[in-house]
């Protein structure tokens, strides 16, 4: 498992892909964040606090997790070598977990420089230092649950086709299903509202972010993480 996910950090940054993925994430935020004008500026909200990061990081991860992940086995597919791979002395779980552990490294890697942004908005606070450092690691935290949902549902739909473009619309499509879908149809169900909303990412991890770890988020996140994960060791299996 471990020789697979080095394989894929060092294919990731052995190419731009690596290099592109973190400079997207970085520079979307920081316009955002810091530049553009608008209700996401951290300087013009009054507010010394990093929920605005929190808010528009899911929605780009929605569309840039899906792009490193969609030539994960839809290349190996293309070039022929998911036989080869099949072959391996490994587990068809230990080289989905491979593939999905390198994915989810290289987006972690672009997540960790955000830290700074901690440190800049708790001496924007008044006092220097006044920030809700529990709501602030909550939300960091489910931001790495949401990146692993993420990440299996990508890992899951590049099993789906060799075409590396079907596997990005169909996970981008499934990300947002999950994330905000569910939130959108409580519009439409409201006397079951409160029921659908907690099928979707978003109520989880508004959940986290208000600084406590409910262990039914991490319950959900880990499940929804483990149910794809099996679909793609099914779809992988049923091709060996």
């Amino acid at each position: 498992m471990k020789s697979i996910a080095f394989r894929e950090i060092k294919s990731f940054f052995g190419s731009p892909i690596g290099y592109l993925v973190i400079a997207i994430f970085l520079l979307l935020n920081g316009l955002f964040l810091w530049i553009f004008d608008g209700e996401y500026n951290i300087l013009q909200s009054g507010f010394a606090d990093l929920t605005p990061f929190f808010t528009i990081s899911p929605w780009i991860l929605i569309f840039l997790i899906p792009a490193v992940t969609m030539r994960s086995f839809s290349d190996e597919k293309k070039q022929g070598t998911i036989e080869l791979l099949l072959t391996k002395p490994l587990t068809v779980w230990q080289i989905v977990n491979g593939k999905f552990l390198g994915a989810f490294l290289l987006i972690v890697i672009a997540i960790i420089p955000t830290f700074i942004y901690v440190y800049v908005v708790s001496l924007l606070g008044m006092p220097a230092g006044n920030i809700d450092m529990g709501s602030t690691i909550g939300s960091y935290f489910g931001l790495l649950f949401l990146v692993a949902a993420y990440t299996s549902v990508g890992i899951f739909t590049s099993t789906l086709s060799e075409n590396q473009i079907v596997a990005f619309i169909v996970s981008v499509f499934l990300c947002f299903l999950f994330y905000y879908g569910f939130e959108g149809l409580t519009t439409l169900f409201k006397s079951q509202s409160d029921i659908i909303a907690q099928l979707g990412m978003d109520y989880h991890f508004k959940s986290m972010s208000r600084g406590v770890l409910d262990t039914r988020d991490i319950l959900y996140f880990v499940s929804i993480s483990i149910a794809f994960l099996s679909l793609t060791v099914y779809q992988l299996k049923s091709i060996k």
